[in-house]
């Protein structure tokens, strides 16, 4: 065999591997593909109980920074699905009740962070649908024990509770959830399962590695004039949210993700801010809103021992 085609051949077994690599661990991993809808379709069922009201852009003064600072709108930027106003929303809704986060309005702000890493290339893409097939099976579950609920023998005084609203859904809030999971034994703290609980836990780490890289972003240049890349920023958030909890290949995976990620300029469109100094602002409102329930979400599940389910 000639030098040229061994070396072709080499090439291509390379090439071969590293695409086995990626699907392989995107089977393991978390990240949004294809234009994540918001729940209400025939795919994606919201929550039985939830009731979606509609939407509108979000004023920024409903979202002020805790210095004050307040832009006068968000916008709406057509022609791409990821929606920071839509996201706003979601949050808000989500932080609605005191001391719990209402599971439906945090899955439709997953609907929405995963429409803006959908939009960060192919190589992303690969792993999204791993944590949209998380937010899918916190779906399944409420529905499954909706379904449960429906034909289960009751009192008729609890009927009626149910039927007016008054009786509280297992799967309406993170707490509820947390407790009827609980409750009903089928959460595992020695082995893995598809309980709402651990599938949750994954989500909220996710969460904290995507606020932590959106705080990079949102701060300005170092000593030297020089902004970190996205791939830099992510990879460090990475080693604080999510390496501690993967394999070393999974870690070498991630690393393809990062060097693959766009440049800062794609990041400012996403929130459809043209300059450094209008995005800082708009990050830092979404920073803002993400931090309280990330917050919450841990402490529901550091109360009961689940922040390190396996």
């Amino acid at each position: 065999m000639s030098f040229l085609r061994r070396t072709t051949l080499s090439r291509y077994l390379l090439l071969s591997a590293m695409l086995a690599l990626v699907f392989f661990i995107s089977s393991f991993w978390l990240l949004p593909q294809g234009g994540v809808q918001d729940c209400g379709s025939v795919w994606q069922p919201c929550l039985s109980f939830y009731h979606q009201t509609p939407e509108t852009p979000l004023a920024f003064g409903e979202w002020a920074e805790p210095d004050g600072a307040q832009p006068s709108l968000i916008k709406e930027c057509p022609s791409q699905s990821f929606q920071a106003w839509r996201l706003l929303r979601h949050l808000k809704s989500s932080m609605a009740d005191d001391d719990d986060v209402l599971l439906e309005p945090y899955l439709q702000s997953w609907d929405e962070l995963l429409n803006f890493m959908e939009s960060l290339g192919t190589m992303v893409s690969l792993f999204s649908q791993k944590l949209k097939e998380k937010v899918v099976l916190i779906r399944e579950l409420s529905l499954k024990h909706s379904g449960k609920e429906a034909h289960g023998k009751r009192s008729p005084p609890e009927q009626l509770q149910t039927l007016f609203g008054l009786k509280k859904r297992a799967y309406r809030s993170v707490r509820s959830m947390v407790e009827a999971e609980l409750r009903e034994g089928v959460v595992d703290f020695s082995r893995r399962t598809d309980s709402g609980c651990r599938t949750l836990l994954r989500l909220h780490r996710s969460l904290l590695w995507l606020k932590l890289m959106l705080e990079g972003l949102a701060e300005g240049p170092d000593a030297d004039g020089r902004f970190k890349t996205p791939g830099e920023l992510s990879r460090d958030a990475y080693e604080v949210a999510l390496a501690p909890h993967h394999p070393w290949l999974l870690r070498q995976a991630a690393e393809l993700v990062f060097l693959a990620l766009p440049d800062r300029q794609h990041f400012l469109q996403l929130v459809c801010v043209r300059s450094q100094a209008e995005a800082t602002p708009t990050l830092r409102i979404i920073i803002h809103a993400l931090t309280p329930l990330h917050a919450q979400t841990q402490r529901i599940l550091s109360e009961h021992d689940m922040l390190h389910l396996p």
